[in-house]
């Protein structure tokens, strides 16, 4: 990074930690990122899990280029009919389940698990939510008050009332439902605290007790959704379990902002009345976003990359074999390196950097590196990446 642009961005672009990464990229394309000495970075975490399809996927700018000739934003959300929300609401249902046939487009992950909150107390007239230890939803207000780890939510209390915790994977905590629970907030692969994955049997348990307490059950595939564990989506890997409302962001947009939250049509209809306009967005379901997140779902409809992923993660798996790395842990293109420490974590990040990759670490599970590329990597950069990971573990 220049010095001029380095001392902009410390002095004028609010920071999230103490430590920025601060590297400085010029231009992305494919699976790497280019910086203004010409270095080329192999991007081993898709901006966490964003860049499905890579950077700068030519479906993806195309579909952008012939949005922007046509219009931008033209009205707050869901007064005016927009082809392209239409049209990405109609295929979205077609990939995900009968059932999920209304979708409310929002902006990210924390707003459409703000949106399906709502909607379930609404829906519901119930006010407890239950979610998990370790959980990630995003970090506004109501989105806090659910995810897992008491350290991100102390200093911003008080938070939302009438949440409740419990063990993930735990079938037993699963009691803690009862007839005065709205919803259960779950993920299908926990996604910061190191990529854990559920057992297809406690989201079952978590599925019927939910139909017989009343509550509805949010799925979070904000992580998960557009591939990357091996399905379109991750839940279409667990036999007899459709979830009530499904939150779906990040790789959603190719690198746009985009986010959804998805419900059968009779639960989604509680936002329409008592008030009117119940959850409103001003530049949700952008039009220029949702053109961009059609040609995403099309281009992994058409083409290999999906099916492609148990494959690459079996690679991935063979090549990071090294005393240093205690296990390799998650599903499909969403996996952790387990390491001694975080002080170890950090090491190899940054001798990772300066031979050409980055990655990155987990909010709850800080001994992991997180391994979370584009689906597009091919078969020879995961050999690379392996061997690279491993020569930067020998000279520790």
């Amino acid at each position: 990074m220049s010095v001029g642009i380095r001392q902009l961005f410390l002095a004028h672009q609010a920071q999230t930690t103490n430590f920025p990464l601060g590297l400085e990229v010029v231009r992305a394309e494919g699976m790497y990122l280019y910086t203004p000495d010409g270095q080329k970075i192999l991007d081993l975490i898709a901006g966490i899990s964003v860049c499905n399809l890579g950077h700068r996927h030519p479906k993806v700018v195309e579909a952008i280029k012939n949005q922007v000739d046509k219009y931008m934003h033209l009205m707050v959300y869901g007064e005016y009919i927009q082809s392209p929300q239409v049209l990405l609401a109609k295929a979205l249902h077609e990939v995900l389940h009968p059932s999920l046939d209304n979708v409310y487009f929002v902006n990210s992950g924390s707003e459409a698990i703000e949106g399906a909150l709502k909607l379930a107390k609404r829906y519901t007239g119930k006010s407890e939510i239950v979610a998990c230890n370790n959980s990630y939803h995003g970090s506004s207000h109501g989105a806090l008050s659910i995810i897992g780890d008491e350290m991100f939510r102390r200093n911003y209390r008080p938070l939302l009332p009438g949440i409740t915790h419990i063990n993930f994977n735990d079938q037993a905590a699963l009691e803690a439902i009862g007839p005065r629970t709205a919803a259960v907030v779950l993920e299908v692969v926990q996604s910061e605290s190191g990529y854990v994955p559920a057992n297809h049997d406690f989201l079952r348990a978590a599925r019927v007790r939910c139909t017989q307490m009343g509550a509805l059950l949010i799925l979070d595939e904000v992580q998960t959704g557009f591939g990357r564990t091996g399905s379109v989506f991750a839940f279409h890997q667990v036999e007899d379990f459709v979830p009530d409302i499904i939150v779906l962001a990040k790789g959603m947009g190719g690198g746009l902002p985009i986010g959804a939250f998805i419900a059968p049509m009779h639960i989604m209809e509680a936002l329409r009345e008592n008030p009117i306009l119940g959850h409103i967005t001003t530049f949700g379901g952008n039009p220029v976003s949702c053109a961009a997140s059609k040609a995403v779902l099309d281009t992994l409809m058409d083409s290999k990359y999906i099916c492609e992923v148990p494959q690459k993660e079996a690679r991935f798996r063979a090549g990071l074999i090294h005393p240093s790395i205690l296990e390799v842990r998650g599903q499909g293109l969403m996996l952790s390196m387990r390491l001694k420490d975080f002080a170890t974590v950090q090491k190899v990040m940054h001798a990772c950097l300066a031979k050409g990759l980055v990655t990155d670490w987990f909010l709850f599970d800080q001994n992991s590196l997180r391994i979370a590329p584009p689906l597009i990597i091919s078969m020879e950069e995961i050999d690379w990446v392996c061997a690279s990971i491993c020569e930067v573990l020998d000279a520790l």
